[in-house]
């Protein structure tokens, strides 16, 4: 029996990696990731670099990817809460244009691995969140594309987000229903919308 279980969802190509926690008086042990499980489920993977970010309350990461160095990414979060979303964008794919979304906590201990061809970002719902991620290639400068998170079209339903979309990925006219404001990158209010956007 592995010690991590791997979970298809609705979109081939994303998927859910449940690991196995163990608990006593003294705390938890958990591994986070385990080869030979990931294979044993068909997934063979090469990690060339661990990233960590830490973020507070109401800030939104994304949507990004690699356009000509594609990566793929195993998420999870060691502390708070956010909601991790990721949305298909290989023009051959039965789910071109469509997303899947998954709340990634310290308490649920769930990671998400977002396969190439995929626009990858999150929303923070905790008051800090630290959030880490193995790649599977190398961040390349100048290479990076986006997405606009507030597409009509894909119609992600961030939690807790209201606000009218007024045209662009502007995030001023959006907030968390208690009041907090939602914080984007300022590079992240100017991505495109779908139709708009590089594909695979």
């Amino acid at each position: 029996m592995g010690q991590i279980t791997v979970v298809n969802t609705p979109i081939e190509g994303l998927y859910i990696i449940e690991p196995t926690i163990y608990k006593d008086a003294r705390g938890y042990f958990v591994e986070t990731y385990n080869q030979r499980d990931m294979e044993d489920a068909g997934l063979h993977l090469n990690f060339v670099q661990d990233n960590q970010s830490k973020s507070v309350k109401g800030v939104l990461r994304g949507l990004h990817f690699q356009k000509q160095y594609p990566q793929g990414k195993l998420v999870r979060v060691i502390k708070g809460a956010v909601f991790d979303v990721a949305v298909d964008l290989r023009k051959k794919s039965p789910t071109y244009g469509k997303w899947f979304g998954i709340e990634l906590s310290e308490n649920n201990f769930k990671q998400f691995y977002i396969s190439e061809g995929f626009a990858h970002g999150f929303l923070v719902l905790s008051d800090e969140a630290e959030f880490c991620y193995k790649v599977t290639d190398f961040y390349h400068p100048g290479d990076e594309g986006g997405l606009a998170w507030n597409d009509p079209r894909i119609g992600i339903k961030w939690p807790g987000v209201s606000g009218n979309y007024d045209g662009t990925a502007n995030a001023a006219v959006y907030n968390l229903v208690d009041g907090t404001p939602l914080l984007l990158s300022d590079k992240d209010q100017h991505w495109n919308t779908l139709e708009k956007t590089f594909t695979f």
